[in-house]
């Protein structure tokens, strides 16, 4: 089931319009419409706001296997692609039922994990394995370069921005997991 079914359908189930779940996240109702039909992909920001009004995690529209395996084979990670492509999400841990999550993010020059600051509960950290990325929190700004790490603690808003020429690749850890 594609994520904009899921969505729908949830919404649906739970017998809320368009209309009050534009209303609960302050998204336009065309663009929910647009996620639903699968036209466009919510930015982390928008989709974050549709889980929480549905009173689910960002997990429960990416989870569909409940066999666990210690292994993820690089071409069978769950993905997550928002906006176009321009920024992927991969899920390096089995599933996001245990205490960690991992996440291969990459971002290409330009874009950002979010148009907007977000902020969830824990910790997080990450390191850039490939080209650069600017991180806000707060009122401070990271520039990172390949092989530099940071640490965030997750409930102070933020956002990853490859300011760069060339695609930023990084691997995330969160704990508790926010997807």
């Amino acid at each position: 089931m594609e994520l904009g079914d899921k969505i729908r359908s949830l919404r649906l189930k739970q017998k809320i319009s368009i209309e009050q779940l534009s209303l609960i996240t302050g998204l336009s109702k065309g663009l929910i419409s647009q996620i639903e039909r699968d036209i466009t992909g919510p930015s982390v920001a928008s989709l974050w706001k549709i889980s929480k009004a549905l009173n689910v995690t960002m997990n429960y529209f990416f989870d569909e296997y409940d066999d666990f395996n210690q292994v993820v084979k690089k071409d069978e990670r769950k993905k997550i692609m928002m906006k176009n492509g321009d920024r992927t999400y991969e899920l390096l841990c089995p599933n996001l039922k245990n205490q960690i999550e991992m996440l291969w993010i990459e971002i290409e020059p330009n874009e950002s994990n979010s148009e907007e600051l977000i902020s969830h509960e824990g910790e997080e950290c990450g390191v850039v394995i490939e080209g650069t990325l600017r991180v806000l929190s707060g009122d401070k700004i990271y520039d990172l370069e390949q092989g530099d790490s940071i640490y965030l603690d997750s409930t102070i808003p933020h956002r990853y921005i490859n300011t760069g020429d060339v695609k930023s690749v990084s691997v995330w850890a969160m704990v508790p997991p926010s997807f």
